[in-house]
């Protein structure tokens, strides 16, 4: 049976015929790179935008959130993780095709559009396409909430069907190791959409990993080299999965934020 090498992001998984890569989602099937969980939702709800989070972007809008289950990082202290951390066999789902999910989004007149979230949206990024391409022409909104840590020519086939992003930016290299991540494959996600569809970015500051003056410093003076407009939330963190440092000081984090207001000018703390 022939193996084929996933080139959806920076791992580069051999997969053996009938088998997933890291992210539990991508699979080889019958020798064709194939996302698993195309069309299997574990989570959908009708979220405020600024949620995702989102500020700068329709505030005070709604918008329908969609997820399904897998990721290609390995964060010990999502929040997310009964999902993301999952597989077809250990998580509940419902078969919602493209075609029933633009039906249903339509149908939320009070909402946007669709925000593909809870889990990593790019590992199937087919689904968000042919989705958004039955939307072309009714004035939804498609809006990603991503790790970024995604092979540059799958962000060139998303670019042309979204609105609007927020990736997260959670460390230095040395961090982005421990999550099985790639840094400057992030920073080059973050680096191709700025100027492409809103962006926003958001570093959940953990004690003891993230939360120091330098990096946040040396991100936030580098977002702004490409744009001081970008907004950054600066989010508290709380135990998680297998993290149990204590939550973040919100004290700190404001010193943080006034930091990071030396070269942004729309610096958010989010959880406090």
């Amino acid at each position: 049976m022939s193996e084929i090498i996933c080139d959806v992001c920076p791992h580069h998984c051999h997969i053996p015929e009938g088998k997933t890569g890291l992210c539990r989602a991508r699979m080889n099937r019958n020798g064709t790179n194939f996302p698993a969980n195309f069309g299997r939702i574990t989570s959908i709800a009708v979220d405020p935008i600024e949620k995702k989070p989102l500020y700068g972007f329709y505030p005070g809008s709604s918008i329908l959130s969609v997820g399904s289950y897998g990721c290609n990082l390995g964060c010990p202290f999502c929040q997310n993780h009964s999902i993301s951390m999952a597989d077809e066999h250990t998580v509940r789902y419902a078969e919602i095709s493209p075609h029933e999910l633009a039906s249903i989004s339509l149908e939320h007149t009070e909402s946007i559009g669709i925000a593909f979230t809870y889990n990593e949206p790019m590992i199937s990024y087919e689904y968000i396409i042919e989705t958004a391409r039955l939307l072309e022409g009714s004035g939804q909104k498609i809006v990603l909430v991503t790790n970024g840590c995604v092979s540059p020519h799958i962000t060139e086939k998303l670019l042309p069907y979204t609105d609007a992003m927020n990736i997260d930016l959670k460390g230095d290299r040395e961090f982005y190791r421990e999550l099985k991540g790639d840094y400057d494959t992030v920073r080059e996600t973050i680096r191709t959409v700025y100027n492409r569809c809103h962006l926003e970015v958001t570093i959940l500051l953990i004690p003891g990993k993230n939360d120091s003056e330098e990096f946040v410093r040396r991100e936030a003076s580098w977002l702004a080299s490409l744009d001081p407009e970008i907004i950054l939330h600066l989010t508290r963190y709380f135990p998680r999965y297998h993290y149990s440092l204590p939550p973040t000081d919100p004290e700190k984090m404001k010193i943080l934020k006034q930091t990071a207001k030396e070269y942004l000018r729309h610096v958010y703390l989010g959880n406090v």
